[in-house]
């Protein structure tokens, strides 16, 4: 019911058969565990191996053992990932989109085949680091300063909120060129062992309502060195951060998509079970009238997705276009999580149910990647040619 425009039957068979190896590791290996370790604020490293067995990893990345997928294909990974927990997905986005994908499309031949091999495998694991502590929506202007030293770079700096930082052997770190400005990417490579790289530490945040079961923590990078072999290359201006997460934020319009499609299922299911006033709440116009609406919304955020994979796949997807996707799924799966909660009543607010994880996930999805503000702003400058904010 929660495909009522029937996308799902224009998958090609190799499509289909993703969907369904990702359905089964989220039925059978996610959804079991996933509430005890969200409460704790804990990550399920146990389920790594599982991710690398799915042959989902690196997604579109073609070559050096990534998957190799499709943009729609792609885009259903993390639909599915999502339906089962925001959590796992972040993690898995954080390695094979933003970590992987900032590599294929910056890193030169030679450090594509170093890194991504290993990475595709989840034998190494990648972090992307550019937030940082005051700059979020106006990260053009961050502070990290990398100065070259021969043929190393010293990085000085701190980021925040950079998922799987504090285990990831690949942290890729976005900083200013102390003697051009210029923005640039750099790896910091940990050493094989419990050491980690001399001046680079990290502490995990703690009191997170959403995404609980994903670490994501400051950095603080003190005297950090880094080989020039470890700068990528062609990462030479914040147009290339642009260019990552351009591809990227399509990713969380699929995630969103995944929460609503998982809240409204559960709302459907419940109300047809809860029986208040000696019938089923389903049958009161009221909650039908609820569901209605988010079938509609939910079909219309599956709808830009779909579109979104075809233009991607013609080379014609664009920064505006993200925007517009990005604004618009994050605010009506925000919608739709917040109904289910409101059908389910007290229940609602339960672990158990899977709403609540959803409903405060969706808060996280909402705000990373840019908050619904900020895309309007961007969508507003393309209409009107006119910066609202630069």
């Amino acid at each position: 019911m929660s495909d009522f425009y029937r996308l799902d039957q224009q998958l090609s068979d190799d499509e289909r058969k993703i969907v369904k190896a990702v359905q089964a590791f989220v039925s059978d290996d996610v959804l079991p565990v996933i509430n005890d370790f969200w409460e704790r604020a804990e990550f399920p490293h146990h389920l790594v191996p599982a991710i690398a067995n799915l042959g989902i990893v690196g997604g579109t990345v073609e070559g050096y053992g990534a998957a190799g997928l499709s943009h729609l294909a792609t885009g259903l990974v993390t639909r599915e990932l999502s339906r089962g927990d925001g959590s796992i997905n972040a993690f898995f986005g954080v390695h094979s989109g933003l970590s992987m994908g900032t590599i294929d499309l910056l890193g030169s031949e030679e450090q594509k085949q170093r890194w991504l091999p290993a990475m595709a495998r989840l034998e190494k694991i990648g972090a992307f680091g550019l937030t940082e502590p005051n700059h979020g929506s106006d990260s053009v202007a961050l502070e990290t300063t990398a100065a070259r030293n021969g043929d190393t770079w010293v990085i000085n700096g701190k980021k925040r909120w950079i998922g799987n930082a504090s285990f990831a052997d690949l942290v890729i770190i976005w900083a200013r060129d102390t003697a051009d400005s210029r923005v640039k990417a750099f790896v910091v490579e940990q050493p094989d062992g419990d050491e980690s790289v001399p001046g680079y530490t990290t502490e995990i945040i703690t009191g997170k309502i959403g995404k609980r079961a994903v670490l994501q923590p400051d950095v603080f990078l003190e005297n950090v060195q880094v080989a020039e072999s470890n700068r990528l290359v062609h990462a030479e201006s914040f147009r290339d951060v642009s260019r990552v997460l351009t591809r990227t934020r399509g990713g969380v319009s699929w995630e969103a998509v995944g929460h609503a499609m998982a809240c409204y299922d559960v709302a459907v299911s419940y109300t047809g079970s809860r029986e208040q006033f000696g019938k089923p709440i389903a049958s009161f116009q009221l909650v039908q009238n609820r569901l209605a609406w988010m079938l509609t919304e939910l079909t219309a955020m599956q709808l830009i997705c779909q579109r979104m994979a075809d233009l991607q796949a013609q080379g014609e997807w664009t920064v505006e276009m993200a925007s517009m996707a990005k604004m618009h799924t994050s605010s009506k799966a925000r919608e739709i999580c917040s109904s289910a909660k409101e059908l389910l009543g007290g229940n609602g607010l339960l672990l158990e149910h899977h709403v609540a994880r959803h409903l405060t996930d969706m808060e996280v999805v909402h705000t990373y990647e840019g908050t619904e503000f900020m895309q309007s702003l961007i969508l507003g400058r393309e209409i009107t040619g006119i910066s609202a904010f630069v």
